[in-house]
């Protein structure tokens, strides 16, 4: 603790330095590769995709292009940004999009991400500005694919083992923000672009401070050695002091995530839906909610969120009903002297979690299930539990884009290495009406579809689907220009500055 307090108080040294905290070492900073929220967050201030989301997720806008339109209705063409440079100042060309794909989907890349480019027939550059793409049939995703970080082929293009390249962690990307320095355990520390194809960012440099403890992340917020963070619920209600709130912009808004708790239907013991019904009947949704959030906080009815057009609204949460959960228990041959017993495998990686699944342990316990629990360290838990499905069920998250993807997560096709599909999911009805929805561009047409979807896997209870947390985010007021919107408050980050220390 001493050491963090001493570390932080002198980079505060630095006026211009934006200091952030991050719970767990990035594993990749290659945005093919970052999987992990860490790498995730790190490699979207060092990347850049061809188009992006305009700042309310509402509209897709350029990025690295600066120009895209639809030839046909399986055809895009981009025009790129002829001032956008690599962190060494080469210029970005048509040359490093084609890398990308042909990277992506290469036999010797693994990663979930390649299942969003599986309707490009080709990509080809017909000079050094210009991009066409040209699709198997129509895909309504096929401009959100582009959002994906491009790589540089002039650094890459002899790399013969991208899984394990030392460009992982040192990358040279066209983001606002070079990487300066990556400690483990320790220090990430970005400077900005100063040839940033939309201009030098204004805070000279960003600090992720690399804090597993989410205890010691607070107090540092707390003291004001973060500029920004999340907070809890808890800590929102009861633990701020007046001198951090008078000192303290708050945001708060419903997130693009979800909380959940999936079941291993590769083992025989899930494979009974009788089974997951009794489990999912022994829940109480809103007693997690209110005793985990204050309210700050919504239960979460199905594999899509309110706010897309994919949101099933006559969808309700089942209500606890314990004697009924027995009743599918004993019909399944399940009862006080033969008890269903399973274990919950969760990461301390947020204070959250472990909490909760304390309390789902109580609430089953009610039905005569006994829970085991495991509670590891977040890349612990990656490495050993969910990458090689080695688990019973795992309490986990996901965070969506506002256009929703069935295929990564719910298609048996994804149930594989590097997939999204961690519970093995396998329902021939959802494979099929996938299938027939990706080409389908009739936006209201496709909503209906995805609230049919939405319906059957929540019927199917391959999750039970717990709790939509809010977001709650503390920005210092030394730090300027931060405008909220929609998708947050990250969206117009160049533009920030911060107050010298007086």
């Amino acid at each position: 603790m001493r050491y963090f307090l001493f570390l932080f108080l002198s980079l505060h040294l630095y006026a211009s330095t934006l200091h952030l905290a991050t719970s767990t070492n990035p594993s990749r900073l290659n945005p093919l590769l970052a999987t992990d929220s860490s790498s995730s967050e790190i490699a979207g201030f060092l990347f850049n995709g061809l188009v992006k989301y305009d700042k309310d997720s509402s509209t897709i806008v350029g990025d690295l292009a600066t120009e895209f339109y639809y030839e046909d209705n399986t055809t895009l063409l981009f025009k790129l940004n002829p001032h956008a440079k690599w962190h060494d100042g080469k210029n970005v060309s048509a040359k490093d999009v084609v890398f990308t794909y042909e990277t992506l989907m290469s036999p010797q890349v693994v990663s979930p991400y390649s299942a969003n480019f599986r309707f490009v027939q080709s990509v080809e550059a017909l000079d050094d500005l210009s991009v066409r793409v040209k699709y198997k049939e129509p895909y309504f995703k096929a401009l959100e694919t582009w959002m994906m970080g491009i790589l540089p082929q002039h650094i890459l293009k002899d790399e013969k083992n991208m899984m394990n390249s030392s460009f992982n962690t040192n990358p040279i990307g066209t983001g606002a923000y070079k990487l300066h320095q990556l400690e483990h355990s320790k220090n990430i520390i970005l400077v900005a672009n100063e040839n940033y194809f939309e201009g030098k960012p204004k805070i000279e440099r960003i600090s992720f401070h690399v804090i597993a403890d989410p205890m010691t992340r607070f107090l540092m917020l707390k003291s004001r050695a973060l500029d920004i963070g999340t907070i809890e619920p808890m800590q929102f209600e009861r633990q701020l002091d007046a001198n951090f709130v008078a000192n303290t912009n708050i945001y708060e808004e419903i997130s693009y995530s979800y909380t959940y708790l999936g079941f291993n239907l590769r083992l025989e013991k899930f494979k009974n839906p009788k089974i997951r019904e009794a489990l999912s009947l022994a829940i109480n949704r809103d007693e997690l909610v209110e005793i985990l959030f204050f309210k700050h906080a919504k239960v979460c009815t199905g594999p899509f969120l309110p706010r897309t057009n994919a949101y099933n609204p006559e969808v309700k949460a089942p209500t606890q009903n314990i004697q009924e959960a027995k009743k599918l228990l004993k019909e399944a041959g399940y009862d006080e002297k033969n008890p269903f017993t399973f274990e919950i495998a969760t990461s301390n990686s947020t204070p959250i979690r472990p909490y909760a699944a304390e309390i789902l342990q109580n609430q089953l316990k009610q039905a005569g299930v006994v829970v085991t629990l495991k509670v590891m360290e977040w890349q612990a838990f990656l490495n050993m539990v969910v990458f090689p499905r080695n688990f019973e069920t795992v309490l986990l998250g996901w965070g969506l884009s506002p256009t929703p993807d069935p295929y990564m997560f719910w298609h048996s096709d994804s149930d594989k290495k590097g997939g999204f599909n961690l519970t093995g999911y396998k329902n021939p009805l959802i494979n099929k009406m996938i299938e027939e929805s990706q080409s389908i561009v009739d936006r209201e047409k496709l909503s209906g579809m995805w609230r049919e979807m939405f319906k059957i896997i929540v019927d199917d209870n391959p999750y039970l689907f717990l709790y939509i947390p809010t977001s709650i985010t503390t920005v210092d007021k030394k730090i300027k220009n931060v405008k909220p919107s929609l998708s947050g408050i990250w969206h117009n980050y160049i533009l920030w500055e911060k107050d010298e220390i007086r």
